[in-house]
């Protein structure tokens, strides 16, 4: 087995991270599905208010590809379509009836994976709406049917602050793991899964489907970064991924024949009175799921998704149709009284400027910048943390001033969005998000 040992990232020693902790959640009265967090897509809908839907009914496609759809997490009433700015559809809210009905796309048996074959295979994830959870690199848009990759790769995650470690996700899951992996063995030629080198026993059970170990920091576990250390050939750059829950979504699927609304959510963060593992559903309210659980002092700020990649949103927000975590922060609005004299004990600094460096015990996060944009010095911090290898700085000037060219010789593509060159940046400068948004454009240019 190819052993990987990945040096460059950064483990974030923060405080609040889930523990072993878990507990199932009490169903909500609604659930609803959030169109604006899935990105590269343009969702045109297929209800209305007052529409009735079952579990896996449709509720918006791609309109650039209607086969790509995007189903109900819940059975009932559709009572509101929330709007943002310029008619941005945030949310279609559904009310849940009592006993909830759901759509039989047909249960299938392992034996059957061979035997349906490929394109059959395709059809069937598409009509059940799971086919978008399967990614392409560089960009990480949904993967088009019609190719079939060199590899697909599955990344187990875990090692982002406050995600779900896959010790946890996969407890008594492994059968479902084992039969996800082979419905990827139908749609590529080559699945590759790494296992950490220090792992558990319920990992140490998948070594036998796995390809290779990492050992490193955040994100090592990336399957982008998987890709940019193993690739032999640039063709190779076009391989798929999927993350690990998402692939039991696929073989609950395929094994049940219903659309699967389960997830399993690392709930986190400073202002969680006891961070744990949630069993709930797809599109949970935000409210319903810190409800009760929060420190009461301070105004806080919900990430939705990882803490370095994901987004923010309001209370009464839905779960993402892909986040796997609710990360609960303070504000950091309080002013500090004489802080720019203080040595800072309990501020987390990449550059050691503060005594926290002498700290072993987590630290606290919250949204303070600590200071405002400044111009880059050209510390290369960013570089340093970068799991791949590029310099985010001259990436990102280049793409600022439109040299499309230019960026990519440094490596624009390569780019894993981990979030780490924003983290570190003295200057405060928002450099995953330039990036990330210059390969949509740059990807966006390519597919006019």
């Amino acid at each position: 087995m190819q052993a990987l040992h990945l040096k460059t990232g950064l483990d974030l020693p923060l405080q609040g991270v889930p523990e072993a902790d878990r507990e199932t959640l009490s169903p909500p009265a609604r659930v609803a599905l959030s169109p604006a967090r899935i990105p590269f897509i343009k969702p045109r809908l297929k209800v209305g208010i007052g529409d009735r839907v079952a579990i896996g009914s449709p509720l918006c496609e791609d309109k650039s590809d209607p086969r790509l759809r995007f189903c109900a997490p819940g059975s009932g009433e559709v009572v509101n379509i929330r709007y943002g700015p310029r008619r941005v559809i945030e949310a279609i809210v559904i009310e849940l009836d009592a006993d909830e009905a759901a759509v039989d796309f047909g249960a299938r048996s392992h034996e059957q994976i061979a035997e349906m074959g490929r394109d059959a295979l395709v059809t069937h994830l598409l009509a059940g709406g799971l086919w978008p959870l399967i990614k392409s690199l560089p960009f990480r848009t949904i993967a088009s049917p019609e190719e079939t990759p060199p590899a697909i790769y599955v990344g187990l995650g875990g090692l982002e602050p406050f995600q779900a470690r896959p010790e946890v996700y996969l407890q008594d899951k492994l059968d479902r793991f084992k039969l996800g992996m082979r419905l990827l063995e139908q749609l590529a030629p080559e699945v590759r899964l790494g296992l950490p080198m220090e792992r558990g026993e319920t990992l140490t059970a998948l070594a036998d489907l796995a390809d290779f170990e990492f050992r490193g920091p955040y994100p090592s576990d990336d399957p982008g970064v998987h890709l940019f250390h193993l690739k032999r050939a640039p063709a190779e750059n076009r391989s798929w991924f999927i993350h690990g829950q998402d692939l039991l979504l696929l073989a609950e699927f395929w094994r049940t024949g219903r659309y699967p609304i389960q997830r399993l959510v690392a709930l986190g963060g400073d202002r969680v009175r006891r961070p744990l593992y949630l069993d709930t559903r797809v599109g949970v309210p935000l409210s319903h799921l810190v409800k009760g659980r929060l420190r009461s002092q301070g105004e806080v700020r919900y990430v939705v998704g990882g803490v370095l990649t994901g987004y923010r949103d309001r209370a009464d927000g839905f779960l993402g149709w892909e986040q796997t975590a609710v990360t609960v922060l303070p504000a950091g609005k309080e002013k500090e009284f004489l802080g720019f004299v203080r040595p800072g004990m309990h501020k987390h600094s990449f550059s050691r400027s503060f005594l926290s460096a002498l700290r072993v015990a987590p630290l606290s996060m919250n949204c303070n910048l600590h200071g405002e944009v400044r111009p880059c010095v050209a510390c290369s911090n960013c570089a340093r943390v970068c799991p791949v290898g590029i310099l985010p700085q001259l990436t990102f000037k280049s793409a600022l001033a439109g040299e499309v060219e230019e960026s990519l010789a440094h490596g624009l593509l390569d780019c894993v969005e981990c979030g780490l060159c924003t983290y570190v940046c003295p200057s405060k400068i928002e450099l995953s998000r330039f990036l990330t948004a210059a390969k949509r454009t740059y990807h966006k240019e390519q597919t006019a």
